[in-house]
């Protein structure tokens, strides 16, 4: 049985496992919170960043809540890097509710004192966050998953994840302007926060996005392994498992690159829909290379079973 089935997991984190509960719970509410407040917060419902951020936590707990346990031993020191994550995941998501329940923003605010402190409480906590999943990417690397799509996929997950916080990078560096209006720091690009923007989302359809970056970046933790299930799923009676990691290995390399590029557009100030032809041309080099990856991966398959 391969560590990437779901039938395989016998060994949850229990706190990762309340955090996921917890939000849950926070996205239902929040959702109530949208249709019924009627209040608008940089151009959006002003509960849709709290459920936003509380779906995203969903996600993100409960998966590495299972990467924890597939690990080939148990890891403490991963333990504990998970319960640290689980706190100032509390932490970052009772100032983002508070914020909103004031009627104001969370992020790169710093028009009073009391702002400024949240949301500097926020940036370090988000440091922590990132450090601690580095540890427990570092771990993982350390202790061999057995299977070798499933350790790839695992791997690459946290790793590329990682590149999608570090994309946020740009969005906490203010210029002179946005801190003399005490803001510090925005995640729109040649356009100010709040203009027109993608549903839900609420991505910039006029200027560049530095969320988008970051959200395909952090997503590549369910993304890799879901493709590692998949594969092991409905191909692996015609892959082996040394030729479903080399489809992840390239899989994973092309899933960095997009959100490198994805990031580069924002800082470029383009629209996501609205790429020039230089951006065209990187995102068509990326594509081909890929299937290019890909292909040469099945045909030496192709080759060893003849």
């Amino acid at each position: 049985m391969t560590t990437i089935d779901a039938r395989a997991v016998i060994r949850w984190h229990k706190p990762l496992l309340v955090l996921t509960g917890a939000m849950v719970v926070l996205a239902l509410v929040t959702t109530v919170g949208v249709f019924a407040d009627a209040r608008i917060l940089t151009g959006a419902p002003i509960w849709l960043k709290p459920w936003k951020f509380a779906v995203s936590f969903v996600l993100y707990a409960f998966t590495l809540a299972w990467m924890l346990s597939v690990l080939p031993r148990r890891s403490r020191l991963a333990e504990i890097a998970a319960v640290i994550i689980v706190a100032v995941s509390f932490v970052e998501m009772a100032i983002i509710v508070v914020q909103a329940a004031r009627g104001t923003t969370s992020h790169y605010n710093a028009s009073t004192p009391l702002n400024a402190v949240l949301f500097s409480v926020m940036g370090t906590s988000i440091l922590v966050l990132f450090l601690a999943h580095l540890l427990i990417g570092v771990i993982a690397l350390i202790q061999r998953i057995p299977d070798r799509p499933a350790r790839y996929a695992i791997l690459l997950g946290l790793g590329v994840s990682l590149l999608g916080m570090l994309a946020a990078v740009p969005m906490v560096t203010p210029t002179e302007a946005q801190m003399m209006q005490g803001v510090t720091g925005a995640h729109s690009v040649g356009v100010p926060d709040g203009g027109p923007g993608l549903p839900i989302t609420g991505w910039s359809t006029t200027g560049g996005d530095l969320r988008i970056g970051h959200f395909v970046g952090l997503h590549a933790l369910q993304a890799l392994p879901l493709l590692a299930f998949l594969l092991a799923r409905y191909g692996g009676r015609r892959l082996d498992a040394v030729h479903r990691a080399r489809l992840i290995l390239v899989a994973g390399g092309a899933y960095a690159v997009l959100v490198m590029l994805l990031t580069w557009q924002a800082l470029r100030a383009q629209p996501l829909l609205e790429p020039d032809a230089l951006t065209l041309g990187a995102f068509g080099a990326l594509a081909l290379a890929s299937a290019g990856g890909f292909v040469l991966v099945l045909r030496r398959k192709a080759a060893v079973a003849a």
